[in-house]
Formats: structure tokens, C-alpha cells, sequence
């Protein structure tokens, strides 16, 4: 297997893993789960998004499709930032739980539209 083809496995994995561990999160979220405040539920979401963006790095600095040349890899880190922005405030920030369960919904289909990009890879 190829050191790309490694990395890309290394990166699917660790989306999917994200995608998850977000989702899991955020159903203790609805249900007011003590288990959203343990040490591991808040630190280990920071160590697997690190693993998952140095692979995205890596894998455009392997391929070349940079972002503002190539218009799916921009396309997908307009969406990494709006799904960052709806899961803070889905899990943390959100002031009332309307509110949460809002960003909770929209930060779910902004993955899984960034999910699609990457498979799909349109030409905008």
C-alpha cells in the first residue's frame, strides 16, 4: 500500500471516527448526560480532529488540490468551518437548548454534506 494510500485511510477513518464521537456528543447533549462533561469526552475529540486535519494537510500537500485551485477542497473547508461554528454552539455555546438542537441539526447535515463532497468531488 501506498504512503497516500495510508494517509487517506488514516483520514477517512478519522472523519468517520469525528463524525461519530460528534454525534454521540451530541445525543448526550439531548438527553443531558453527565458523560458530556468527562475529561476523555472533552479531550479526546481535540486528539482525534488533530489526527484528521494534519492527514487533510498532508493528503493536499500529496495531491496538490489546493484549496482556491481545486473548488471541492475549498468547498469542503467552507463547510469544516460552518460545522465547527454549529457544533460549539450545538455542544457548548449554544445559549437556550432550541438553540442547540438547531446547530446540533445543522452541523450534522453540514458533515454530511462535506461527506458528500469528498466522495462525489462536483465541479462548481
Amino acid at each position: 500500500m501506498s504512503v497516500y494510500l495510508m494517509i487517506k485511510f488514516v483520514h477517512v477513518s478519522s472523519a468517520v471516527i469525528s463524525f461519530l464521537g460528534f454525534s454521540l456528543r451530541g445525543y448526550w447533549m439531548l438527553v443531558e448526560s453527565p458523560r458530556l462533561q468527562n475529561r476523555i469526552t472533552r479531550v479526546l475529540p481535540h486528539i482525534i480532529d488533530t489526527v484528521l486535519l494534519l492527514s487533510a494537510i498532508t493528503l493536499v500537500l500529496m495531491s496538490r488540490q489546493y484549496p482556491f485551485v481545486v473548488d471541492w477542497v475549498t468547498v469542503k473547508i467552507g463547510l469544516l468551518v460552518l460545522y465547527i461554528v454549529l457544533g460549539t454552539v450545538a455542544l457548548k455555546r449554544g445559549r437556550t437548548r432550541r438553540i442547540r438542537i438547531i446547530a446540533l441539526g445543522s452541523a450534522l447535515v453540514a458533515i454530511l454534506t462535506i461527506f458528500y463532497v469528498a466522495i462525489t468531488k462536483p465541479v462548481f
